[in-house]
């Protein structure tokens, strides 16, 4: 499985809006858990947001209210609708799906940066 990560990382002012998405080659399962991380520099890798099985959602305690995850199966496609985003949100973000069976595939990063 490979994914494909669409235009919507880049600059933003903070309190403004950002969408990023990702297409897979392969429709997305039910089953599927599909996650939104992130990586600032010097700082190890984060769990943003996730859609586990039965279509479960968690957030990370510092996006709630502010970042919305979601996906279309059918279309293959995940997304993360992050708003009044912060400085602190700065870093690159990075779609991941593991399957039911426990194979585990990471998109290439896109950057977002949150600054006047």
């Amino acid at each position: 499985l490979r994914f494909s990560c669409r235009l919507g990382g880049g600059l933003v002012q903070p309190g403004g809006s950002l969408r990023l998405s990702c297409v897979a080659s392969r429709s997305i399962f039910s089953n599927d858990a599909t996650v939104w991380y992130r990586q600032a520099p010097g700082k190890e890798r984060e769990w943003v947001a996730g859609i586990v099985s039965a279509g479960y959602i968690t957030y990370t305690d510092s996006v709630k209210g502010r970042f919305t995850i979601s996906r279309d199966n059918a279309k293959a496609t995940m997304f993360l609708q992050m708003n009044s985003l912060k400085p602190e949100d700065t870093a690159v973000y990075y779609c991941n799906l593991v399957s039911y069976s426990g194979m585990n595939y990471w998109g290439k990063g896109t950057q977002v940066t949150v600054s006047s």
